[in-house]
C-alpha cells in the first residue's frame, strides 16, 4: 500500500497520543543533498575521528544495500560515548542531553527557516481536544545544505543508517503555547497505526534539538521520571521510544510546557525500525 504525501491528520489528541509530525518527501532528495557535499553544522568535535577512536557496540546488522549499521539498540551505547553527552540517571528509559551541539549560527540560520514556512502543528488519534497541541510546525527542505548535513550529522551520532530517519522539521511555540503529555511512537491500537507504520513501522529514537532560550517556560517534561529539561540554544536532548526488546515505552511520556514569555524553536528528527523511502 503506497504511502500519502504530504498528508497529516487534524489537530487534536489525548494525554497519551504522540505527534505524527509527518511531512512525505522522499527521503532519496536527503540523501543525494548529502551525496552533494553539504558541510555545515560543524559544532562539537568531529564525529567521524572521534568514532575512529573508539570501540562500539557489536549489535550491527546489513541495510538493504548491503551497507553495515548499527541497529538501535546500540544507539544508547554509541551516545553515551560522545563527548559532553550526559545521560538522565533513570532506569525507566534511555534519555540523553548534551549542551551546545550546535552553534549559535547554526541555531539562527534554521530558526529564519522555520518562521519562512510555519504551519499549524498536527497530531495523530484525534480526540477532540484542539488546544491539545498548539504549537507551529515547518517542513524542512532535504534538499538545503544545512538540513541534510544536519540530518547526516544526527543520523551518524546516533549510529543509524539515515535510510531510517523520517524527514527533518522545526517547531516554533509562541507564547501561550503548549504540546500536552505525549509519546513520540504511534499507539499500536491508534486509529492511525496502520497508517503512518505499515511501511516504516514504529518510531524508535526521537534527537531534538532546542534552538534558543526560552525566556519564560517552554520546558520539557518527562513526567513518569520527574525530570524537565530547559530550553538552551544547541541542545541536543534524544530518547529512546521503546523497551529493551522493541516493545514501545510509556515512560517515554513527555510534556512541552506552555512558553510563557518570549517564543521556542527546536529541532525533531525521528528514525523508524524500518526504511523510510
Amino acid at each position: 500500500m503506497g504511502r500519502p504525501r504530504g498528508f497529516e491528520p487534524p489537530t487534536s489528541g489525548t494525554t497519551n497520543r504522540r505527534s505524527n509530525q509527518l511531512s512525505y518527501d522522499r527521503h532519496s532528495r536527503l540523501m543525494a543533498a548529502s551525496r552533494a557535499g553539504a558541510a555545515i553544522c560543524t559544532a562539537g568535535p568531529d564525529w567521524k575521528a572521534e568514532s575512529a577512536r573508539r570501540r562500539f557496540p557489536s549489535h550491527q546488522t546489513r541495510d538493504i544495500a548491503g551497507d553495515m549499521i548499527f541497529t538501535a539498540d546500540s544507539s544508547a551505547a554509541r551516545l553515551a560515548s560522545f563527548p559532553g553527552m550526559l545521560r538522565v540517571p533513570s532506569p525507566k528509559l534511555e534519555l540523553f542531553t548534551c549542551r551546545n551541539f550546535l552553534t549559535s549560527a547554526d541555531c539562527t540560520a534554521l530558526m529564519a527557516m522555520i518562521d519562512a514556512k510555519s504551519r499549524p502543528s498536527t497530531i495523530a488519534d484525534a480526540n477532540g481536544d484542539y488546544a491539545f497541541r498548539t504549537s507551529e510546525t515547518c517542513d524542512l527542505d532535504a534538499v538545503e545544505p544545512q538540513v541534510a548535513a544536519l540530518a547526516a550529522r544526527l543520523a551518524e551520532l546516533g549510529g543509524i543508517n539515515r535510510v531510517y530517519a523520517e524527514p527533518m522539521q522545526g517547531q516554533r511555540y509562541s507564547p501561550g503555547q503548549e504540546f500536552k503529555p505525549h509519546t513520540d511512537y504511534f499507539e499500536p491500537h491508534g486509529a492511525d497505526y496502520a497508517k503512518y507504520c505499515s511501511v516504516a513501522g514504529q518510531r524508535t529514537w526521537t534527537i531534538m534539538l532546542y534552538l534558543n532560550a526560552v525566556e519564560a517556560g517552554g520546558a520539557t517534561r518527562f513526567k513518569h521520571i520527574d525530570k524537565i529539561v530547559q530550553p538552551e540554544a544547541g541542545k541536543l536532548l534524544a530518547w529512546n521510544n521503546r523497551l529493551p526488546g522493541g516493545h514501545i515505552n510509556p515512560a517515554t511520556l513527555h510534556h512541552g510546557m506552555k512558553v510563557r514569555k518570549g517564543m521556542k524553536y527546536v529541532i525533531t528528527q525521528w528514525f523508524r525500525e524500518r526504511a523510510w523511502g
